[in-house]
C-alpha cells in the first residue's frame, strides 16, 4: 500500500525523497561578525545625551539609539548598536544591541 504522505498527485510521478538539505544536514556557517567595541557602558549613565552620543561614536559604536522610558522596541541584537534610555536629556540606562 502507498504511503499517504508520499502519494503523488500525478499517477506514476515520483516524489523527491527528503534529504539532508543544502548543507548536508548541518547549519550554515556563521558569518564573520565584527565584535562590539570594548567600552564601559556604565560610564554613559548620567551624561547629557549629545555628549554620550559623541563619546559612543568616537569609541566605535556604529549606531546610537536614544529612547524614552517605556519605548516599545524590537529585541533583535544588532552588533555595533548602543541604546540609551533618556530622561530629561540625560542617559538613565545604556545597553548593547
Amino acid at each position: 500500500m502507498a504511503d499517504p504522505e508520499r502519494t503523488s498527485p500525478c499517477p506514476g510521478a515520483a516524489l523527491p525523497r527528503p534529504g539532508p538539505g543544502a548543507y548536508g544536514g548541518v547549519m550554515a556557517p556563521l558569518p564573520n561578525v565584527p565584535a562590539d567595541p570594548h567600552d564601559d557602558l556604565d560610564a554613559y549613565v548620567g551624561l547629557e545625551v549629545a555628549r554620550a552620543s559623541e563619546r559612543a561614536r568616537t569609541r566605535g559604536w556604529a549606531t546610537v539609539r536614544t529612547l524614552p522610558p517605556g519605548s516599545i522596541i524590537t529585541m533583535e541584537y544588532q552588533v555595533g548598536r548602543l541604546n540609551f534610555e533618556v530622561v530629561d536629556g540625560a542617559v538613565r540606562r545604556c545597553w548593547k544591541g
